[in-house]
């Protein structure tokens, strides 16, 4: 049975707190400690039954996002929000076996957005600045940096099998056949009524004019809220890229000394 592998998509992020672990299910999380308990709790609330060694890797990947929440004395809203946004990352980079790391780190950036500014129902101010970047250094380090790792336990492989064959010379094309004459449509289109389409633009203009004054400034000052946040992952996302290169730079240097 032939697999259907899907092309890499473009994700809209969007709000996550209680999506998929509730308020009652963060209650009994916080009271268990020993990791096989965790991963029993897991496996109802998130309905993880899948074959080894996936399982383990999935199972390993929520209760490590646990103990850094634990970490971090993050709250339980906190704590629900970022187990979801790392599997949404989780689901977007296993839908497909082909290669979709930028989509991937786009979206992760806009669901960390949507979890830090306060624009509701879009997004909401659920983490902090200096929690955003714990965030996102956590998601990198931990998910990111093994995103292929991932991508070969939860896909299947793609084996490419290519075949050429030859027919021989083209034929030459018969002379008789009369060549076939592009036929243009000579019909006049007859033109619309523009009464109508010159109303509703007026309508349109006279809604567009009755912004409050209010109304704008609370926008602007959103929308600039929002561009200097973007411009802090930005920023965050470039540094942790720069130190990682570095630290495999240094690694490889440090070999071939050896």
């Amino acid at each position: 049975m032939d697999t259907i592998i899907k092309a890499p998509q473009a994700l809209k992020a969007k709000v996550m707190l209680w999506t998929d672990v509730t308020y009652h299910d963060m209650e009994e999380i916080d009271k268990i400690q020993s990791i096989p308990d965790l991963e029993s709790a897991f496996c109802s609330v998130l309905g993880v039954d899948l074959p080894e060694p996936r399982k383990g890797v999935l199972l390993e990947l929520y209760v490590q996002t646990v103990l850094f929440c634990r970490e971090h004395s993050f709250s339980k809203e906190q704590t629900s929000a970022l187990l979801s946004i790392i599997k949404s990352i989780h689901e977007a980079n296993v839908e497909t076996p082909l290669n979709n790391s930028e989509e991937c780190f786009k979206y992760c950036r806009e669901l960390l957005l949507c979890h830090s500014v306060r624009r509701p129902p879009f997004s909401i101010n659920l983490f902090k600045s200096e929690e955003v970047n714990c965030v996102l250094t956590y998601i990198h380090n931990n998910y990111m940096r093994h995103y292929k790792l991932y991508k070969y336990v939860f896909t299947p492989q793609v084996k490419l099998d290519l075949s050429l064959s030859y027919s021989g010379p083209p034929t030459v094309e018969d002379s008789s056949v009369p060549a076939v004459e592009d036929v243009t449509d000579t019909e006049a289109v007859p033109k619309k009524d523009g009464t109508s389409s010159e109303t509703q633009q007026a309508s349109i203009t006279a809604a567009a004019g009755v912004t409050s004054e209010l109304k704008a400034l609370i926008e602007q000052e959103v929308r600039e809220h929002m561009t200097r946040v973007s411009g802090q992952l930005d920023q965050r996302i470039k540094e942790i890229a720069s130190q990682h290169s570095s630290a495999l730079d240094s690694s490889q240097n440090h070999k071939a000394k050896k």
